[in-house]
């Protein structure tokens, strides 16, 4: 089991101190054997605000680490031209000496597609589109695409990747489709728990690996990365209370989520409808899924058995959302457990032990 560290919900400080904690969680990453540190993309609102473009962060990352890997969670790919993706990552490949890797995404907001409001009606389309010629590029092939004054002109890009082949990830909330996708693709797969329960991502990586092995041979495994919230501490109680009010509040800012996975409310319903007291009581019985069975919270032994369980269902990498609105010294001190589980976790063969 591989562990990596992954930025979105925070929108932190004002000015530069917003990404201190991304700055020195990667720097706690890199010196400490973890596999990645993934940035997102996020467009027109102060959840997840601090980070419009991971080619950017990602250049920061690269800039302050040695080792780990540098990688997008996600590129929102129907948003933009894939020479301009293949370019921004190229560079931060050259800055990184060859260690960067993209997941890549459809999007959802259609808010964020004010920036390209002419692929929000095709975008799942576009998104593997968008794939097939960012590799192609990034192999160094030559592109042909519309020029100014519509004409076709073959282009490649510059300045020339590191690595010869771009690693790829696709994205998916939980949609069996977009798995088989990603097999398909003979991509790796990153997702989360917001929008799933353990046995149904079981199913949706057993359609993954079916999808691989038909598409590219009996061998062909992939790469399963998974997102969850994070904290590890040395008391489960006092882990709970630590991440009790800053995780609810991350859920309140999605309600509307909350009702699809609470099974409290009907299909369809609006969440607006319901009176503070009774959000206030979906927020609640959330929290509690969450931090039971849908996030990576308690000691190391809870971590223990929960890497456990992940692997046995076929999940390669945990990706640790650590930037869910606990105080920044709080995340980073508890670094110091979660890679004391990462160890533990690493057994003969990179296996997951057990704890007995």
């Amino acid at each position: 089991m591989d562990f990596s560290l992954f930025f979105f919900a925070d929108s932190g400080a004002a000015g530069g101190a917003g990404y201190r904690l991304l700055l020195e969680s990667a720097r706690f990453a890199d010196a400490h054997g973890f596999s990645a540190v993934w940035t997102p993309e996020r467009h027109f609102h102060s959840f997840g605000g601090l980070y419009p473009n991971p080619a950017v962060t990602g250049a920061a990352v690269a800039a302050v680490t040695e080792h780990v890997a540098v990688r997008a969670g996600s590129v929102v790919a129907p948003l933009h031209h894939p020479a301009r993706i293949a370019e921004e990552w190229a560079v931060v490949d050259n800055l990184s000496g060859g260690r960067v890797g993209v997941s890549f995404a459809s999007g959802w907001h259609a808010k964020d597609f004010a920036l390209r409001p002419e692929n929000y009606p095709d975008r799942k389309n576009v998104l593997v589109e968008t794939v097939e010629t960012v590799k192609r590029l990034w192999r160094g092939e030559e592109v042909e695409f519309s020029d100014g004054a519509g004409e076709k002109q073959a282009v490649r890009i510059f300045p020339a990747p590191v690595q010869p082949e771009l690693p790829v990830w696709i994205t998916s909330s939980g949609s069996p489709e977009t798995f088989r996708a990603a097999g398909r693709l003979g991509a790796g797969l990153l997702t989360h728990m917001l929008g799933q329960d353990h046995e149904s991502l079981a199913r949706n990586i057993a359609l993954y690996r079916q999808e691989l092995r038909e598409a590219h041979g009996p061998d062909a495994r992939g790469q399963v990365a998974l997102m969850l919230h994070t904290m590890i501490g040395t008391d489960r109680d006092e882990v709970r209370e630590q991440v009790r009010e800053p995780f609810s509040n991350y859920l309140r800012s999605s309600t509307d989520l909350i009702v699809k996975t609470s099974g409290l409310l009907p299909a369809g319903f609006d969440p607006d409808q319901l009176p503070a007291r009774d959000k206030d009581f979906l927020i609640a019985h959330a929290f509690e899924r969450y931090f039971s069975t849908s996030g990576l919270f308690g000691t190391v032994t809870d971590g223990v058995d929960i890497a456990s369980r992940l692997r046995d269902i076929g999940v390669d990498e945990i990706a640790c959302l650590i930037d869910f609105g606990v105080p920044h010294d709080e995340v980073l001190s508890s670094l110091h457990h979660l890679d004391e589980l990462r160890r533990r976790t690493a057994g003969p063969g990179g296996h997951v032990r057990r704890h007995d």
